[in-house]
C-alpha cells in the first residue's frame, strides 16, 4: 500500500500540503474520523499512533466497542449475469456464493506479490 502507516491493525494515510507545510492523514477503512498532522515524517509517524491510541482510549471510555477495519464482510455489486454464473458455479461445485467469492479474491491478490508482506489466507 503506497502512502500508508499501520498501527495496532489501524491503517493511516499520509499526505503533504505544500502550501501548509505538513503532512497530515486520517485513519482509513473506519466510519469515524480520526485524523492527525506533523511537520516531519518522524513527528507524523507518532502523530498517527497517539491519534490510534487516543481513538481506543475515547471508546473505552464511551463503553463502545471501536470500530475495526476489514471486519470480513462487505457488498459486492456485480452484474446479475456474473451474479447468476457465480451462483450456479457454487451449487454445481457443493459449496456457498460467498466461498466462490473468496476464493476468486485469494487467486487474484496471490498473483500480485504484496508490497506489505501480507500474505493472502495467512
Amino acid at each position: 500500500m503506497k502512502d500508508m502507516m499501520e498501527y495496532k491493525g489501524y491503517l493511516g494515510s499520509v499526505h503533504y500540503s505544500g502550501e501548509d507545510h505538513v503532512f497530515f492523514g486520517k485513519l482509513e477503512h473506519i466510519r469515524a474520523l480520526v485524523n492527525y498532522e506533523a511537520t516531519d515524517v518522524e513527528s507524523l509517524e507518532s502523530s498517527f499512533q497517539n491519534a490510534v491510541d487516543d481513538y481506543l482510549t475515547l471508546c473505552a471510555k464511551r463503553k463502545q466497542a471501536p470500530e475495526q477495519p476489514f471486519k470480513g464482510t462487505f457488498n459486492v455489486r456485480i452484474k446479475s449475469e456474473l451474479h447468476r454464473y457465480a451462483a450456479l458455479y457454487a451449487a454445481e461445485h457443493g459449496t456457498s456464493l460467498n466461498q466462490v467469492v473468496e476464493r476468486a479474491i485469494e487467486k487474484l491478490v496471490s498473483e500480485r506479490p504484496s508490497k506489505r508482506g501480507i500474505t493472502p489466507g495467512a
